[in-house]
């Protein structure tokens, strides 16, 4: 995601899950089905790979945004 936003409450995660979860499968999910009706069982794998970082990346830029300004201790 580019633009940062600002995360108050449960019902503003659940509007940018919804939004990233969108963005995610219009992207990836495309790819994955393309691959799965025209490509290889190599493409399938690319793809879905693919698909598996843009969920791990989602996951851990929410995680950075918790932790963000605290300390290790």
């Amino acid at each position: 995601m580019e633009d940062a936003i600002q995360i108050d409450n449960r019902g503003d995660f659940g509007l940018w899950a919804i939004e990233v979860a969108k963005q995610i499968v219009a992207d990836q999910g495309f790819e994955l089905a393309r691959a799965a009706r025209d490509g290889s069982e190599d493409d399938v794998r690319v793809a879905g790979n693919a698909l598996g970082q843009a969920i791990t990346n989602a996951m851990m830029e929410v995680f950075d945004g918790l932790t963000e300004g605290v300390s290790d201790q």
